[in-house]
């Protein structure tokens, strides 16, 4: 049975939906009116008072659903039960889609970065920010080994975190060995032989960056088809990710 146009239009909504929780990220949340906030979660057991009370007001002037939940709803909902404070939000981010649909929204033609256990939240906004000011044309991005959409992400992007498509996954292996099979896969490392301006690219490309300290793993690795340098002069062995991502956005082939 084919599924209706509105359970794929409804299923496509809760696919961008990210949730947030704890009172200081709820709040920072809610006072920037640029971020869409489809609904707020409080525990019924939450005191009425102090940053509650702020918040539910903030949500109440911006015309926010809130949901009250038992306290085990809502550690059901933030997946975080030791850190959620009672509290969870939902923001809309139409750009945030499930890594199948790469090539349904990019079609044949593309330069991806896919980001390896990149773990400090301001390397991946930086990392967001060069993408979707350069020649980058989305982001591959594991959600079991790499930093959350947060705050702090929202922040080191400058605003543009829901400019350029993200697309998640639960890890790397599966979404690279997909896009192997039709893709050219670069892993970046610092003992690579070849750098990014010696090679010529074709028309679908995926640049994978790993984490911080470690790079690339070797699980991740053995999926790419070559290994890519940064050439470096005066002893300098390597970059900070952010800056290698903004090297790659702004490449010319």
């Amino acid at each position: 049975m084919q599924d209706s146009k509105e359970y794929l239009d409804k299923k496509a909504f809760f696919d961008s939906v990210i949730t947030l929780y704890g009172r200081n990220v709820v709040t920072e949340i809610l006072e920037d009116e640029s971020i869409e906030v489809h609904k707020l979660h409080l525990a019924s057991s939450n005191r009425d008072e102090g940053v509650i009370l702020d918040i539910k007001h903030m949500a109440e002037t911006r015309h926010i659903e809130i949901k009250m939940h038992s306290k085990e709803q809502l550690s059901r909902i933030s997946k975080n039960a030791k850190q959620d404070q009672g509290v969870a939000i939902d923001i809309i981010a139409p750009n945030y889609q499930k890594s199948e649909k790469i090539e349904e929204q990019l079609g044949d033609s593309f330069r991806l970065l896919a980001l390896d256990g990149v773990q400090n939240p301001q390397n991946l906004g930086m990392i967001v920010r060069s993408a979707a000011a350069g020649n980058i044309d989305g982001i591959l991005l594991p959600t079991n080994s790499s930093a959350k959409i947060s705050p702090l992400v929202i922040k080191a992007s400058a605003g543009t975190l829901f400019k350029i498509p993200i697309f998640y996954c639960k890890t790397l292996e599966a979404p690279l060995a997909k896009l192997g099979e039709n893709s050219e896969v670069y892993a970046l490392s610092s003992h690579a032989k070849d750098d990014i301006y010696s090679v010529k690219t074709g028309a679908r490309v995926v640049f994978v960056l790993g984490n911080e300290s470690e790079g690339v793993s070797p699980a991740v690795s053995r999926l790419c088809n070559q290994s890519l340098s940064i050439p470096m002069q005066r002893g300098v062995e390597s970059l900070n990710v952010a800056v290698t991502a903004a090297l790659l956005a702004f490449m010319q082939n």
